[in-house]
């Protein structure tokens, strides 16, 4: 894990970790257990494979998610989360339901419906 970085707030570290494009919405959808990259790309199909691939890595680099590759023919890959990752769960979901209610108070159809 980087412990490089000075802060100078609690907001600005939280964000250093976990703002990014897709960051969140990785972490979101490792809530219910390990993805390879392949499954996580259709769960983010606006995300080009390098895109994807340094998030990946950024939250790997910070101590967030675990990479782990199996020595099997073609090679299998798999991201989960890591003990301290695992804190940001309950955050992970309350943006989440904040973004359902922004949906509602403004009055748009939710386009994430199937994850409901």
């Amino acid at each position: 894990m980087n412990q490089n970085r000075t802060f100078h707030c609690t907001i600005a570290a939280a964000m250093c970790f976990i703002g990014g494009k897709y960051k969140p919405i990785i972490l979101w959808h490792l809530i219910d257990g390990p993805k390879r990259f392949n499954k996580l790309q259709k769960f983010i199909p606006q995300a080009t494979p390098r895109m994807l691939t340094m998030q990946l890595r950024q939250l790997e680099s910070d101590g967030l998610i675990h990479r782990e590759v199996f020595p099997v023919v073609p090679p299998k890959t798999e991201y989960s989360f890591t003990e301290l990752g695992s804190t940001l769960i309950p955050l992970i979901k309350e943006i989440r339901e904040w973004g359902v209610y922004y949906f509602e108070a403004t009055g748009q159809k939710n386009p994430c419906d199937k994850d409901l």
